[in-house]
């Protein structure tokens, strides 16, 4: 009747003191530093290692599966082995009926929150292609003025690029006289 715990986090830059200090009660405790999408080695030993009577201890739902049918087939490995999951920030308990309902529900809620995740990632992506080759093509065009650039002046480039002999006699001499340019040529 062991508690075991599982801590996760899913790089080397990020810190398991959190999880280790929630997980202290456990008799056994199972800890790694990989991406949830990567091989977990430490998992597969805690699972392996498990036996009937046990409890599976972790802080979050998200720290033991990748995606609800992942957290549905640990969930059923751990049923078949008689293995009780605890999940300490939801404050779900396998042993019951009304753990086991939260535990799904919770679960398929975190699969898709990651799902919309993703998709919001997607459409961001997509937008921002668009936005670059938008640009590109006005600026092909002549018709995107870079930023400090004067209109005129993009006009006349754009004319250039074009190749009209006529831009070259348009092109001014030297950019318009701010104030305080005038004012220094006054002095």
């Amino acid at each position: 009747m062991a508690l075991v715990g599982y801590a996760r986090v899913s790089s080397v830059g990020q810190s398991l003191e959190v999880q280790l200090e929630k997980l202290k009660h456990c008799d056994k405790l199972y800890q790694e530093q990989r991406s949830a999408t990567g091989k977990r080695p430490r998992l597969t030993a805690c699972l392996e290692y498990i036996r009937e009577g046990d409890t599976l201890v972790v802080t979050r739902l998200d720290r033991l599966a990748r995606s609800t049918l992942h957290l549905c087939q640990i969930a059923e490995a751990l049923r078949r082995k008689g293995v009780h999951l605890e999940v300490l920030d939801q404050q779900i308990h396998t042993n019951d009926a009304t753990g086991r309902l939260l535990f799904h529900m919770l679960g398929a809620i975190a699969q898709f929150e990651t799902e919309l995740r993703a998709e919001r990632q997607l459409d961001g992506i997509q937008l921002a292609k668009a936005r670059a080759l938008l640009r590109s093509v006005l600026r092909r065009l002549g018709l995107l003025v870079a930023p400090g650039l004067a209109a005129e002046r993009a006009r006349t480039a754009a004319r250039m690029r074009r190749g009209s002999s006529q831009a070259v006699s348009e092109r001014p001499s030297r950019p318009p006289d701010t104030p305080a340019r005038a004012a220094r040529r006054s002095r």
